[in-house]
């Protein structure tokens, strides 16, 4: 079964893949590797896993606009995620992923909380739809 949630359009285009949640803040700059997609920020939840690939969903990023630029560096080192949902949208993530042509949704109908790790997710950023499969 698949069910549709309503969010706001950021960022262009289709993305897929597994849901990967965090309940706290991502700074792409020193807290994500753009080499390896890895989550290095020490003590964030996500920390030691790879983004590359996943739907990732977490509140709103943190830290130095720099951090735009590690999005696209992710993007041309074939390591982005494929899709990026935030609670709430701030310049530093949308400008990354307009850059990166991630696609980018935000003020998901559905908290985020409530998306669960490694449910397959498809986002259309033109219209603002998440949809989760949840077999």
């Amino acid at each position: 079964m698949s069910i549709t949630i309503q969010a706001r359009g950021i960022s262009a285009g289709i993305g897929s893949g597994a849901l990967l949640v965090s309940s706290e803040p991502i700074s792409f700059l020193s807290g994500v590797d753009p080499d390896s997609g890895i989550v290095i920020e020490s003590g964030h939840p996500l920390e030691g896993q790879s983004i590359a690939g996943t739907v990732l969903a977490f509140p709103f990023g943190k830290g130095s606009t720099v951090g735009s630029y590690v999005i696209y560096a992710l993007r041309r080192n074939n390591v982005a995620p494929s899709a990026i949902i935030n609670t709430e949208a701030e310049p530093i993530i949308a400008v990354g992923a307009i850059l990166a042509e991630i696609p980018m949704v935000d003020r998901p109908d559905t908290p985020i909380e409530d998306m669960k790790d490694g449910m397959s997710a498809s986002i259309d950023g033109s219209s603002g739809t998440i949809t989760i499969n949840d077999e």
